[in-house]
């Protein structure tokens, strides 16, 4: 069990947004009087996240315009992540720069066989070699903890819930359904809450997730500190070279270490990431910890 019991957190959330699509399909049966809506609704669940599940290191490779490096192109990145793959008794990912100065970095791919990580050229110039190595424990615990399976079924379910709420503000609209089971107020309150209530829970889920890695990840290189220091320039760094939102920039954003847009353009509700306060609160504790222990 995590320190924070962050495992059961993200068991908890899969069930709150579970129950909600449940909820849904047992309101859209009522309304329109039939069940194989809920089908239909569940593969297309299912073909969605295989896809997103399937495709996760090619998708945000691409929104990143990320290139394939090799060890004499970035030694430093070779070296941190074949001692801690080795570590861990993973194999070697795949290592490719992002060619923008907002500093970031991001693992992804569907298992420790089929991982990418990625740091943008602005963390390389960022950070010391002791804050990467922080970094870069981060991003494979993403992936040796399955959290792109973890996030691809809880975007997959979200955007189900949002499509079956969308089709019943179009069905209500033109006047869909069964007179006798019609509820308008229900209907609109479903319709509108539901998919909001689902997204909010699915940026839980991505909260959640990043205070695994940073545990995780520190435990793996033994410096939670490194990692607070890296994510205290992060913070600023990010801060000077936001990231336009863009359609397939906000799909991938989940997998970084750090928010990559303007606090403005997000609220803290909706923010697939925890304040970086409370992160490095996190880390400093388990830090002294460390120290006390030795």
């Amino acid at each position: 069990m995590h320190k924070h019991y962050n495992g059961l957190k993200t068991a908890g959330l899969f069930g709150l947004i579970w129950a909600l699509l449940l909820a849904m399909g047992w309101f859209v049966s009522l309304y329109t009087g039939r069940s194989s809506f809920i089908l239909i609704f569940a593969v297309i669940g299912v073909g969605t996240t295989f896809y997103g599940y399937w495709a996760s290191d090619k998708i945000a490779i691409r929104a990143m315009h990320a290139y394939p490096v090799s060890e004499a192109q970035a030694p430093a990145m070779y070296r941190i992540v074949r001692e801690l793959s080795t570590k861990a008794g993973q194999p070697m990912p795949a290592l490719f720069v992002s060619p923008t100065q907002a500093p970031n970095a991001f693992a992804t791919g569907r298992n420790p066989q089929h991982a990418a990580v990625c740091c943008t050229e602005g963390i390389l110039g960022l950070l010391d070699e002791r804050e990467l190595r922080g970094v870069l424990g981060h991003e494979l615990m993403h992936v040796y903890n399955r959290d792109i399976l973890t996030g691809s079924v809880a975007a997959a379910v979200a955007g189900v819930i949002g499509t079956v709420g969308q089709m019943l503000s179009f069905g209500m609209i033109f006047g869909g359904g069964s007179s006798r089971n019609r509820d308008p107020i229900g209907g609109l309150a479903m319709a509108i809450l539901a998919p909001f209530a689902a997204m909010m829970i699915q940026m839980a889920i991505s909260r959640t997730r990043e205070y695994d890695a940073d545990e995780d990840g520190s435990t793996l290189t033994g410096d939670p500190l490194a990692l607070a220091s890296a994510l205290r320039k992060l913070e600023l760094g990010t801060a000077r070279a936001p990231l336009m939102p863009t359609k397939q920039l906000v799909n991938a954003s989940h997998m970084m270490i750090a928010n990559p847009f303007r606090a403005q353009d997000i609220s803290r509700l909706m923010s697939t990431h925890p304040p970086m306060a409370e992160r490095i609160a996190r880390l400093e504790q388990m830090g002294y910890g460390y120290r006390e222990n030795r």
